[in-house]
Order: structure tokens, then C-alpha cells, then sequence
């Protein structure tokens, strides 16, 4: 079926952008939420099913990050189709996009039934009590990757569409079904971690679920292509790399702020799980930044496209900004909120000036990087970050650790990670070269 597509200019205003990033906001939170809620639940059993559900969780965490490399890949290539005046083709990227997801759920299920005891015991360090208990969570758990990484698959070409109602449903009415399920299962009916398993196993089959039936209902072919299928593994790939540069750099972050000593590292914990919620919140606007891009390359307009690409870096900056003054206001009371031993605090005080700062770069940051990504310019984008990574992050942090300049040194390299990153995705936005008109790139 094909439809016409206004032109960037025209679609994207403010209140077009912000209809396609708040109810992504809502999706993207749902799940860090409902982690709570289990959380909380589980917290009360004791401490060995909390540490198990901490290692458990972790696995099931990366599992959910591969779903986001699937999700971005899907959402620009939809959009772009949908962008051209097919809608046909738009889903068909959903379509592959989903036997890709449902595949990898499959593998990452059975490898979990196999290996789920040595990996617990991997994690944890060692046989014993939490091991066993994180093992078993993990298998029931696991059985529900394949509607976790279909839920993903499918909000990719949802938003590349900009149906942004759809998805908003068959996330939150599933993870509401699972945070009043668990503890109906742990307490009440006596399963204990189990029950937890098996609510977040159900609340992610379900959701799934939805996504798949909503491609049934579009009517259109649902065989697989692997052509298609080989092409988005190739986006995927590149945009697997880059998530695998910030895990390496975050990773080491963490390792060179343990060498500090345990204020350091708990003041670290607290800025950088501060700093991963804001990316979390501004990486609403990088998804509305994907569809409207990608829509608006696909219907071959690239003077839009790059008109609307400077209007969501100005948006992107204008939150960061807003986040700064907030993050400021809150220097004195936040870190309290985390912790009551007055080191971590003064130790966070050193990291807070710097978690400031990055709020205006970081915010145009993502914004571009959401730009790049609703473009097909993924390449870049991963030379762009393993460079920054390797370059900038990674040589800056461990100088830091041989000169002793404390938790100040960790996030002044995190400062220049982000601002090398800027500069460059300044330079490509200038260049143009990522815009690239027509239904594929």
C-alpha cells in the first residue's frame, strides 16, 4: 500500500517530535521500572535470591541491549521505506527484522538451558547458594528472550511507521500484567525467585506476542528474505561494535575508579547510573530523530532532513542544558539520596561539576547520533566511537590512574569521549554526507 509523506520541513515540527519521543520515553522506562518493582519484591525474600536476581538480571540486560541494536537498525530502514510512500516495504523490514530477532531469542534461550549453571557460577565467582539460585532464575527467565528480542524488532518498525500508540500498549499493558503478577507468584502461590522468572518470562512472550500478531494483521508477506535479512545484520553489526566500544570504556571506567578505593567507586556508581538515566530520557528524541529522518530521506528530501537534523540537535541541546541547571540545583542533596557515608558524598562532589558540564554536550550528542542512525550512516558512527573510545576515553582514564588524579581524572576523560564524539558528528552534520536520499541506503 502506498501513501504520500509530507515533507521534513512540514512533518517535524516541535510538537510532531515531541508525539514520536515521549511515548518512546514511556517504552524505554518501562522496563527499568518494572526491574524495580521486581526488585523490591525479590529484595524481601533475603539476600541470596536479591544477589541472584542481580546476576541474573545482568545476563538478561545484555540480552535486552542486543534487542536495542535490533530496534535502531530496523527503525531508520522502515522509515525510509515508509518515507518513499510504501508502507508495504516499511513492514517488510519488520518482517525480517522479526524472524532476526526471533532467531537470536531462540539461541540465547537454548544456550541459557545449557550454560546457564556455568555461567551463574562464572558470574558469582564460584559455586554455591547464589549460583545455583541465579541458574535457575536464569533458565525460566531466559525462555522469554525470543518475545523480548520480537518486542524489540517490532517497536523498530512501529516507530519507523510513526505509530507511536501501538507500542506505547504491547509494552506497558504486558510489564503492568508482570509487576502484578510477581508478587502474586512469589508470596501468595509460594514459588519464591521462581516466581519472579516466570512473571517476567510471561510478561515478555505476551508482548511478543502483540508485536508479531500486529505484522500478521498487516497483510503482507511474512516469509523470510534473506537478502534483507543479511542487510540488516550488517547495520546490526556495526552498531553492535560501537554498543561493545562504551561497555569496554564504561567497563574500564568502573575498573580504574575501583583502584580509588570504595568511596570513589560508590561516588562513580552514583554520577554514572545518573548519567545513563539522562541518556536514557534524551534517547527518546534520538528515536523520534530516527523515524523523522529516515521518513524524510526515503521521500527524497534531503534539504528537510537536514534542516530537521539542526532543529533536534537545537532541541537536543536545549534538554541537555536544562538537565545541567537541574543537576546543579541538586549538587548538595542528590548524592544523599544514594548514600549516607559522607566520603561517597564529597566523592561524588568531585565527579558533579564534570556530570554537569556533559549535560549540554551530551544532549546534542545523542540527538546526532539518532540523526546517523534514521540516516544508515551507522558506519561512521562506530569508527567515530571506537576512535573517541580508544583515542580519547581509554588513554585519559588509566593516565588518570597513573597520575593519581582521582575520580576528577576518570570523568574529565569521560568529558573528552563525549566532546571528541561531538566534534565529529559536527563535522559529518556540516559535510552532509550522511544524507543520502531514496527508499534504501
Amino acid at each position: 500500500m502506498s501513501q504520500t509523506t509530507a515533507p521534513a520541513t512540514d512533518a517535524a515540527s516541535p510538537r510532531r517530535i515531541a508525539a514520536l519521543a515521549l511515548p518512546a520515553l514511556v517504552v524505554l522506562a518501562a522496563e527499568p521500572l518494572y526491574v524495580l518493582v521486581d526488585t523490591a519484591v525479590v529484595g524481601h525474600l533475603g539476600r541470596v535470591p536479591l544477589a541472584a536476581l542481580a546476576v541474573g538480571g545482568t545476563v538478561l540486560t545484555l540480552t535486552a541491549w542486543l534487542g536495542t541494536v535490533v530496534a535502531y537498525g530496523t527503525t531508520g530502514r522502515s522509515a525510509r521505506r515508509f518515507g518513499s510512500g510504501d508502507r508495504a516495504a516499511a513492514v517488510a523490514e519488520g518482517v525480517q527484522a522479526s524472524w532476526l530477532a526471533l532467531a537470536a531469542g531462540v539461541l540465547v534461550a537454548l544456550a541459557i538451558q545449557v550454560g546457564g549453571g556455568w555461567l551463574a557460577r562464572t558470574l558469582v565467582g564460584g559455586s554455591g547458594e547464589v549460583a545455583d539460585a541465579a541458574a535457575d532464575w536464569l533458565r525460566i527467565a531466559a525462555l522469554g528472550a525470543p518475545g523480548l528480542l520480537l518486542a524489540a524488532a517490532g517497536n523498530g518498525w512501529l516507530r519507523g511507521v510513526q505509530d507511536t500508540r501501538r507500542p506505547l500498549l504491547f509494552v506497558l499493558a504486558p510489564n503492568l500484567l508482570s509487576a502484578l503478577l510477581c508478587p502474586l507468584l512469589v508470596y501468595p502461590v509460594g514459588l519464591g525467585l521462581v516466581g519472579s522468572a516466570v512473571a517476567n518470562a510471561v510478561a515478555q512472550t505476551i508482548s511478543g506476542g502483540l508485536f508479531a500478531a500486529a505484522l500478521v494483521r498487516e497483510r503482507i508477506s511474512l516469509r523470510p528474505r534473506p537478502r534483507l535479512i543479511r542487510q540488516q545484520l550488517v547495520l546490526s553489526r556495526d552498531l553492535l561494535i560501537r554498543g561493545v566500544a562504551f561497555q569496554a570504556s564504561f567497563l574500564s571506567a568502573t575498573a580504574v575508579a575501583a583502584r580509588f578505593g570504595a568511596a570513589a567507586v560508590g561516588a562513580h556508581q552514583i554520577a554514572v547510573q545518573l548519567w545513563f538515566f539522562t541518556a536514557l530520557v534524551l534517547d527518546a528524541l534520538a528515536i523520534a530523530a530516527q523515524a523523522l529522518i529516515g521518513a524524510a530521506l526515503g521521500a527524497g528530501d534531503a534539504v528537510g532532513a537536514r534542516a530537521l537534523a539542526r532543529r533536534i540537535a537545537l532541541l537536543g541541546g536545549a534538554c541537555g542544558v536544562a538537565f545541567a541547571v537541574l543537576i546543579a540545583a541538586g549538587a548538595g542533596l542528590v548524592p544523599s539520596w544514594f548514600s549516607s557515608d559522607p566520603q561517597v558524598r564529597e566523592q561524588a562532589m568531585v565527579a558533579w561539576p564534570w556530570f554537569v558540564a556533559l549535560q549540554p554536550i551530551g544532549g546534542v550528542v545523542f540527538a546526532l547520533d539518532g540523526v546517523l542512525i534514521g540516516a544508515g550512516d551507522v558506519r561512521y558512527l562506530r569508527n567515530v566511537t571506537i576512535a573517541a573510545a580508544l583515542g580519547g576515553f581509554l588513554p585519559a582514564i588509566w593516565l588518570a590512574y597513573g597520575l593519581d588524579l582521582g575520580l576528577g581524572g576518570i570523568w574529565a576523560g569521560l568529558t573528552l569521549f563525549v566532546a571528541l564524539r561531538l566534534a565529529a558528528l559536527l563535522l559529518r552534520l556540516r559535510s552532509g554526507g550522511w544524507a543520502v536520499v531514496g527508499a534504501v541506503r
